[in-house]
């Protein structure tokens, strides 16, 4: 018997099979596969950053990448020969370059980079040189040729340490895990109000200090921000301040850290006869005056100006030995002796800080030193007992500023200071 469906009968099936759900299965049983459209982007799982290999300012993923070190007594023309650079194009990049860089100034274990096309067996196309951490220069060698200078980005951190003095300042700043050229900084810093020389055992230091960094190389010398020292149970504080495009130290008071004169004219030195009335002189073998402060230190160690003036000796006597004397004002004057070598003629107008000759033991001398001679109002004295003068204070107008960097250092100091004792 054969059974029919009136079109009344199938629309009531299919609706009975669409409520139950099921006709979408029915449909998708006896059909091929459809075309998906893709998910929008939006409900796509985010894809992962291509992360270029960037240095110098190029993607090196983009170059045949050669690398090296400059060797001793290596010159450009032969790094860059055995890449088939030849003798005339090197002659004309060492050309070209020298308003920027002069190529006769590659240094020694300073790494090179050349980069050359991947598709292509042409020479180089650039060839880079890492003169430090920091700083490059970029020499194209096709087509135009030229060179730049370039740096690598750079972070800053700021740090703070705080310590006794036990032994030296340097092991003292090692001990704290901190760059130990902050003593030289420190020793620039305090130079005309600390003798370093004197520093002793229980002095404290308080610091903050900024470094820079290129990836994990410290670069250029860490800067003081804020420091306080105290020496003889006596404060000397110190606050950096951005003050005509310089950064410079001034105490909390707005006075210049830098005096008018330097305490000691050698670095990295020792006292090794003070200033008295009577001492016995171990050439002479007889009492007499040493109107002066001798600092002990090795042939040849750069004796240096303590303040600004006008060389009006330099010369040699038999007790002096070679010696240089310097006029600074109408006040105050001051003499070297017993040097090895004079770097200065009369006449010469010095700087604070300008090498004026160099430690030896020539004349009346034992070994090798410098004798250290200071006049005011023409009469000699003991520098180490004067009150010496400072430089410009800051105006007015920029001591607002001051007080308020200032007092941003000193809650810095408390913050840290806090999280080391924590």
């Amino acid at each position: 018997m054969k059974t029919y469906f009136s079109s009344t009968m199938i629309q009531r099936f299919l609706s009975y099979f669409l409520l139950l759900g099921l006709l979408p299965l029915i449909f998708a049983c006896n059909s091929e596969p459809a075309n998906t459209a893709p998910a929008p982007i939006s409900q796509l799982p985010e894809e992962e950053k291509v992360v270029e290999n960037m240095k110098f300012g190029f993607n090196l993923d983009d170059y045949r990448v050669q690398e090296g070190s400059i060797q001793k007594n290596q010159v450009l023309s032969q790094i860059l020969a055995p890449f088939d650079v030849s003798a005339q194009r090197i002659e004309e990049i060492a050309k070209n370059a020298r308003p920027v860089f002069d190529v006769r100034r590659l240094k020694p274990k300073k790494n090179w980079t050349l980069l050359q096309s991947k598709d292509s067996t042409a020479t180089p196309e650039y060839f880079i040189y890492q003169s430090s951490a920091r700083d490059y220069y970029v020499f194209q060698l096709q087509d135009s040729i030229y060179c730049w200078k370039g740096e690598h980005p750079t972070t800053k951190s700021i740090n703070y340490i705080q310590g006794a003095i036990n032994g030296s300042l340097y092991q003292t700043i090692a001990d704290q895990g901190a760059p130990t050229l902050l003593t030289l900084e420190l020793a620039n810093l305090y130079a005309w109000s600390i003798d370093f020389y004197r520093i002793q055992k229980g002095d404290e230091i308080e610091m903050l200090y900024e470094v820079e960094m290129v990836d994990s190389i410290q670069v250029g010398s860490p800067r003081i921000l804020a420091s306080k020292f105290t020496h003889k149970g006596r404060l000397f504080d110190a606050f950096c301040f951005e003050n005509d495009a310089r950064f410079m130290h001034y105490d909390s008071e707005g006075r210049s850290m830098k005096k008018a004169f330097l305490k000691a004219p050698v670095k990295y030195s020792r006292i090794s006869s003070k200033f008295t009335k009577k001492r016995y002189h171990p050439v002479l073998k007889r009492y007499k005056a040493h109107l002066g402060t001798d600092y002990a230190a090795p042939r040849g160690t750069p004796i240096v100006a303590v303040a600004d003036g006008t060389v009006t000796k330099s010369s040699y006597t038999g007790g002096n030995g070679k010696y240089v004397k310097i006029k600074h004002n109408s006040v105050y004057e001051t003499q070297y002796l017993h040097m090895s070598k004079r770097a200065v003629n009369v006449g010469d107008v010095v700087k604070q800080g300008d090498v004026i000759g160099y430690v030896g033991s020539t004349g009346l001398a034992t070994g090798p030193h410098v004798c250290f001679r200071f006049w005011k109002n023409g009469v000699q004295v003991n520098p180490l007992a004067e009150e010496l003068p400072s430089a410009e204070p800051l105006s007015d107008s920029l001591m607002p500023a001051f007080i308020q960097e200032k007092e941003r250092l000193i809650q810095l100091i408390d913050s840290l200071k806090n999280e080391v004792l924590l």
